[in-house]
């Protein structure tokens, strides 16, 4: 494995390359890999500069103890008034950094291993092909203070009825194996063997010729959004905006400064709605623990 020089000046991320893959490695792991503004921007150039060089699969990979945690809140939920032009502009920016995967010539495979949480769902919902831990927990922020702006990503893949299950309830969260249960993800593997099977899928993927990938993604991401895939992103910075606007955020806000994160983050902290389902799939999870 060999980290490509010209991307040496990267602090937030790593690009690995072993063929047939090109990693992109989210690298803050002594910050769970939260989603900084230098860690997008970054993520952005790489994906700009893989697109004519490097091997012919991507596949994105978080390092650490687990994919992202989401959002830099110490950068993207600042103290004091929101500019909500500024809050939506940088908000359509990031949801423009994701729909640059979708709009990628290769095909881009996210791996997901521990947590991966708020906007790291994005990007992993947004990748062509998802590969998850089973025991990886995927799911939304514990305090509610947005709305409409993650979970309507989800809806693209697991429908309005299960977006809304996860985004109702604060700090809700799905396992690999109901990840894939619900369409979210493609495949959920044993953690220890996660990065081997993606690499043994990507060695699949890349016997079919660049150019024929390349057109075969361009006809599947057109049947997609034929069905209003693209549109129903257009305006969900919009809706997060307003709510970051709205006085209940206002208040938690305020919460937060009086009574600290962790007290506030308790409140919230229910059981995930899994537990809902009878004879939750008991079974299924003593083998997969096995």
């Amino acid at each position: 494995m060999t980290t490509n020089t010209a991307q040496s000046e990267y602090t937030s991320i790593r690009v690995e390359h072993e063929s047939p893959i090109s990693w992109i490695v989210l690298n803050r792991p002594e910050k769970a890999n939260a989603l900084s503004n230098e860690l997008l921007e970054e993520f952005s150039a790489a994906l700009e500069w893989l697109r004519d060089h490097g091997q012919p699969v991507i596949a994105i990979r978080g390092e650490g103890k687990g994919f992202s945690a989401g959002y830099d809140l110490g950068q993207v939920a600042p103290d004091g008034a929101v500019d909500p032009i500024a809050d939506r502009t940088r908000m359509k920016k990031n949801l423009d950094r994701y729909l640059a995967m979708w709009d990628h010539p290769k095909p881009i495979i996210a791996a997901v291993h521990g947590y991966c949480i708020a906007g790291a769902t994005q990007i992993a919902t947004l990748t062509d092909i998802t590969i998850v831990a089973e025991d990886a927990k995927i799911g939304i922020v514990t305090i509610p203070v947005g709305a409409g702006y993650v979970s309507p990503v989800w809806s693209t893949l697991i429908g309005p009825k299960r977006a809304k299950e996860i985004a109702f309830v604060p700090g809700n969260s799905i396992d690999g194996i109901t990840a894939v249960e619900w369409g979210w993800a493609n495949h959920a593997v044993p953690a220890e063997e996660l990065l081997d099977r993606v690499r043994s899928l990507a060695e699949r993927i890349a016997l079919t010729p660049s150019n024929l990938l390349t057109i075969k993604k361009v006809a599947i991401n057109t049947a997609a959004e034929a069905m209003g895939i693209r549109q129903a992103l257009a305006t969900l910075a919009d809706f997060d905006a307003l709510a970051h606007t709205t006085t209940e955020v206002a208040g938690i806000k305020k919460r937060i400064a009086n009574e600290g994160l962790k007290p506030v983050i308790e409140s919230y902290r229910v059981p995930p709605t899994t537990d809902l389902s009878t004879g939750y799939r008991t079974d299924r999870r003593i083998k997969a623990s096995q």
